[in-house]
């Protein structure tokens, strides 16, 4: 009897340490999100280049690319991410793999014209022994705001 309640509290010890250890995860990779948004609007390639992982993919409205054009594309303004109005998130860890989901509407300058756009944004973090990298970032445009 001692055995199984020792076996029980060692099993409700670890679950709740792994527990922990996925909520300090997640909290890690939505104060990144939040960190790259503001990167992206303040154009800040430097600290968005070691962010990117150097085979990340990036899906817009208008196509996908790789990370070098994404960088460029940030740095001369083809698309300035003027404000990312984030209004719900969710973070799934599954290894060492973190999928952000988030509900945004995004002010951005394209082709020189101010848009606003409702998006949900999927982000793909992988971590290694740096950090976390962004794998993957891209947007679904929602037909109406409200969705």
């Amino acid at each position: 009897m001692k055995k199984s309640l020792f076996g029980l509290l060692v099993l409700i010890l670890i679950a709740n340490k792994s527990f922990a250890q996925n909520t300090t995860a997640e909290k890690e990779v939505i104060q990144l999100s939040h960190q790259k948004w503001q990167w992206m609007s303040d154009k800040n390639v430097d600290k968005l280049t070691p962010l990117f992982d150097d085979k990340s993919v990036f899906v817009h409205m208008g196509g996908s690319w790789g990370k070098t054009q994404e960088i460029n594309v940030i740095k001369s303004g083809g698309i300035h991410y003027k404000k990312a109005d984030v209004h719900e998130v969710s973070v799934n860890i599954i290894g060492d793999t973190a999928i952000l989901l988030s509900k945004i509407t995004l002010l951005a300058v394209v082709g020189g014209n101010e848009v606003t756009n409702p998006f949900i944004v999927t982000e793909v973090y992988i971590k290694n022994s740096n950090g976390w990298k962004l794998g993957s970032l891209s947007f679904t445009k929602l037909m109406t705001p409200g969705q």
